[in-house]
């Protein structure tokens, strides 16, 4: 890293000497009271490849490295952020309540699979009317394809995707087009190839455990320079690239038993950035523990947070909508889940779950809406399945208008995930581009075994190694201009302009959430101030009856009719209906 000085800087608080060494010159670097190295006799300058060699080791990477042109094992390049043309000085934000996000994968979101080619498909995202893109992570990790979520430089945009100049033109394009961008970060663990933190300090502790092994070190010795690692990073992507959010994976195995918990440090520091650049900044967490605490405000004893992932949501309308009872959504499947996660976003509130074999979560009570995010599709639910089939080769397009209606007239926070607008048939799998061959294998045999809960097959998991599995999961963007997806694209084009066009649509109080299933007859309808969202899960013609006045504004099936009082709705379809005001 360099500081304010400008100079090359490394925290290595356990070791005895460090050099630093650039475009191929070494240079003895000191040692201040607080284990930080630095180099007062060489001044950096954009591009400079460079690395820290500890205690006469061969030079590895930058810990804060902001690019890595030559992968995670290469050295460093310096950037120079005041370097890059921003032509955003307009935009003044986007606000989570009210906004609908449009989670996207750059490799597999365009053919080329880089964020310059990504700006090439922002007039489609304008169009149909998302507010803000969330990009899964982008920071390099090992080889040219992944998820991302094995990133080691937590700093450095990916250089298969086009490297720091390049992320900054995509997110001043977004900008440009009125899209806000979220960016995926990962501070819970890092990846196995080309993790060189534990060299450098004492970045992981055995004091906690995850699943990825020893946890990241918050709560124990050296911690301090261990949190100001991560939340510098946080500031670094709103800050010096201009994004309006961050998506905090998993924050549950972010593991602190401190006064100051470390999100509340983050979430408190990003609000004093946010004032700062007079624009809304926000941090969305995503954690299974449905434990309100992550976004209640620090003065009622919550860490801050402006947002969570509600994954029961999508849980419980997948089971209703496709009938899958295995693994997880063994805890879902009847209308009256699907009911109470549409007022409240967690079905399970303190509640037995009978997959946990335990009482799970805790009330929302007080929560707003928009402090959930929803959906019927994301990276995990279609990619963590076998073979990344999408909820398109599961349920028949009247379910998945159903499913997009019940998205985009909820209170919460609703997140695309990308090219499900039109109903894409591409999967999206799990792939990775380990040059370990040793580790390629293992991630390829440990995919395999992992699926058993759900009673799918090891033979039909494709091999995450293959590039194959990585070019069968890249967009079609031929889809579109054909049917079912034409229509099916209308549909969610429509139901956005609807969400702007009703403001009770966007309503983020749940008290104004009224459910009423009837598992008899399979229909379901939402009340949303004015309108109702009336659905026929059915395989028969369901009625509906109106003594007042009222309207359909919007149908998924041409087979609906209205008269006299009487709204036909035809099996798996879904209406739209606005019922004139009582009168005073």
């Amino acid at each position: 890293m360099t500081d304010s000085t400008d100079r090359f800087g490394v925290w290595a608080p356990d070791r005895d000497r460090v050099d630093l060494v650039v475009d191929g010159t070494t240079h003895t670097m000191q040692r201040d009271a607080a284990g930080w190295w630095w180099a007062d006799d060489v001044a950096p300058h954009a591009g400079a490849r460079y690395g820290f060699c500890l205690d006469g080791g061969d030079p590895l990477p930058d810990p804060r490295s902001e690019s890595q042109p030559d992968g995670v094992d290469g050295l460093s390049a310096w950037v120079d952020h005041d370097s890059f043309p921003w032509t955003d000085r307009g935009w003044r934000g986007v606000s989570l309540p009210g906004a609908v996000l449009y989670e996207l994968h750059v490799g597999t979101f365009t053919p080329n699979g880089t964020f310059d080619d990504a700006i090439t498909q922002l007039p489609h995202l304008r169009a149909l009317g998302v507010d803000a893109v969330e990009l899964m992570p982008v920071v390099e990790f090992s080889g040219d394809r992944g998820w991302g979520y094995d990133g080691v430089d937590l700093f450095a945009p990916h250089d298969a995707y086009g490297g720091p100049d390049a992320m900054k033109r995509f997110v001043d394009a977004c900008h440009e087009h009125g899209i806000g961008v979220v960016l995926d970060v990962v501070y819970n663990h890092l990846g196995p190839s080309g993790n060189y933190l534990g060299q450098y300090g004492p970045y992981f502790s055995d004091r906690h455990h995850t699943n990825w092994g020893s946890a990241v070190n918050l709560d124990g010795p050296g911690s301090d320079e261990v949190r100001r690692f991560f939340v510098d990073n946080a500031l670094t992507w709103l800050r010096d690239y201009h994004v309006d959010g961050l998506r905090l994976d998993a924050v549950h195995a972010l593991v602190d038993e401190s006064a100051i918990h470390f999100l509340e440090q983050l979430a408190d520091e990003v609000d004093a950035l946010s004032a700062h650049v007079a624009r809304p900044l926000f941090l969305i967490a995503e954690s299974d523990l449905n434990d309100p605490r992550f976004v209640r405000s620090r003065d009622a004893g919550g860490f801050g947070l402006h947002a969570a992932w509600a994954d029961e949501w999508h849980h419980a309308l997948h089971a209703v909508l496709t009938g899958e009872t295995d693994g997880y959504y063994a805890d879902f499947g009847t209308l009256e889940h699907l009911a109470k996660a549409l007022r409240q976003a967690w079905v399970y509130d303190g509640t037995w779950s009978d997959h946990r074999r335990r009482h799970h979560g805790r009330s929302p009570a007080g929560l707003r809406g928009h402090q959930f995010v929803v959906c019927t599709q994301n990276h995990d639910q279609v990619g963590n399945r076998a073979v990344g089939d999408r909820p398109s080769e599961q349920m028949s397009v009247g379910r998945l208008r159903i499913a997009a209606a019940l998205l985009l007239t909820s209170p919460f926070t609703p997140m695309l995930f990308q090219g499900e607008e039109w109903g894409a048939s591409t999967p999206f799998q799990y792939f990775t581009d380990h040059e370990d061959p040793g580790l390629g294998r293992a991630v390829s045999e440990g995919r395999r075994s992992e699926f058993s809960s759900f009673g799918w097959s090891p033979d039909d998991v494709p091999d995450p190694q293959a590039i194959s599995t990585f070019e069968r999961s890249s967009l079609d963007w031929s889809e579109p201009e054909r049917e079912p997806h034409r229509t099916t694209l209308a549909w969610y084009q429509g139901l956005i302009e609807l969400r702007r066009r009703y403001a009770c649509l966007s309503d983020p109080r749940l008290s104004t959430v009224q459910v009423e299933v009837d598992e008899a007859s399979s229909t379901l309808v939402v009340a949303r101030g004015e309108i109702d969202v009336l659905v026929n899960l059915s395989d028969e013609d369901r009625t509906w009856v109106y003594t007042g006045m009222y309207r359909v504004v919007a149908a998924s099936d041409l087979g609906v009719r209205s008269d006299d009082g009487h709204v036909v709705v035809p099996p798996e379809a879904v209406v739209l209906v606005e019922r004139a005001p009582a009168p005073a």
